[in-house]
């Protein structure tokens, strides 16, 4: 059955969503997106992922600041949409927007509920030494993340699983997910199952500078780090005066050194527990390169100290599972 569809995401996460919806045969009658934002050198507003999606596919797109003013909730209302599909939209929805549609309003949301609740499940996750991740399908109420679950799948995640391949599986999934919601949802066919109380954590939104890697805590967590801020805010430390962004590392048997320590010449650093091994790394104005071939232009011997942040500027400890 074709449904009157509101597609509600901005980053690249949501476009194989929208992409999925649209090739299902669904009538998307709108699209309502993130404002342009300045980008770039030349800080020239850039139409965000899913906004350039739908002016390439000639869907109406929709920019509104806010959806807490009467004339954008009529609006949103007068489209007369059977269900709207929300995918890291980035926009609060009062409750006026989400009752407006037939069936109301369904979140797909990158972890499995009620774990991760919040803005960056994908990458607390992975900071957090998670074996597994997911995708929810949730009918969408006024609390943060809090609806009931309609679908819910699995998606591992395994010891070298960054953020960016996390990201694209689940978003796949997430694809395929809610064409199966939509499915279902005219026939009445979906269960709704409340989220349980139990095992609820939140994604903190992720600051710029979050990366930066504090060398006394221990390499497991870091070398998480690592993975879970690639590609942003990337994961990175200061030597010289220069900010180096570490893309790729691993961690390995400590040595007894100050944390901070280069203890060989191949870019292994004490850490508070065990010790990290950068393998690859990028510094600034330069293109990312494995680690022999940055030590050949930038030699740093064993011995080497690398900076520490002051102590109130360490990253968060993580929610353990």
């Amino acid at each position: 059955m074709t449904l009157r569809v509101i597609f509600m995401g901005t980053p690249d996460f949501s476009v194989p969503i929208v992409r999925a919806l649209a090739a299902a045969g669904h009538d998307i009658v709108a699209v309502y997106s993130q404002p342009p934002r300045p980008a770039g050198r030349g800080q020239q507003p850039r139409l965000s992922p899913v906004h350039a999606f739908a002016d390439t596919n000639g869907i109406p797109v929709r920019t509104p600041r806010s959806l807490r003013d009467p004339a954008s909730q009529a609006e949103f209302r007068d489209l007369g949409a059977d269900v709207a599909v929300v995918a890291a939209y980035g926009l609060i929805l009062p409750r006026p927007i989400l009752e407006a549609p037939r069936f109301g309003c369904i979140n797909v949301h990158a972890s499995l509920l009620p774990r991760w609740r919040g803005a960056a499940p994908i990458q607390r996750a992975i900071e957090a030494g998670d074996d597994k991740s997911g995708v929810t399908i949730m009918q969408m109420e006024e609390g943060l993340d809090t609806g009931p679950m309609l679908l819910r799948a699995e998606v591992p995640i395994g010891p070298d699983t960054d953020a960016s391949v996390l990201h694209d599986a689940l978003s796949a999934e997430g694809a395929r997910l809610i064409v199966e919601a939509l499915e279902k949802l005219p026939a009445g066919t979906l269960v709704e199952t409340p989220q349980p109380s139990e095992g609820v954590t939140y994604a903190a939104k992720l600051a710029r500078d979050e990366g930066r890697l504090d060398w006394r805590r221990p390499a497991r967590d870091l070398e998480r780090a690592v993975r879970a801020f690639t590609p942003w805010p990337g994961a990175w430390f200061e030597y010289g005066g220069e900010r180096f962004k570490v893309l790729v590392a691993e961690r390995t048997a400590g040595q007894a050194a100050v944390p901070g320590t280069l203890v060989d010449g191949h870019l292994t650093v004490a850490c508070g527990g065990d010790a990290l091994r950068i393998l690859r790394l990028q510094r600034p104005g330069k293109s990312a390169m494995d680690a022999g071939a940055f030590l050949r232009g930038c030699p740093m011997p064993a011995g080497t100290r690398l900076a520490l942040p002051e102590p109130d500027a360490a990253t968060p400890v993580p929610t353990p599972k």
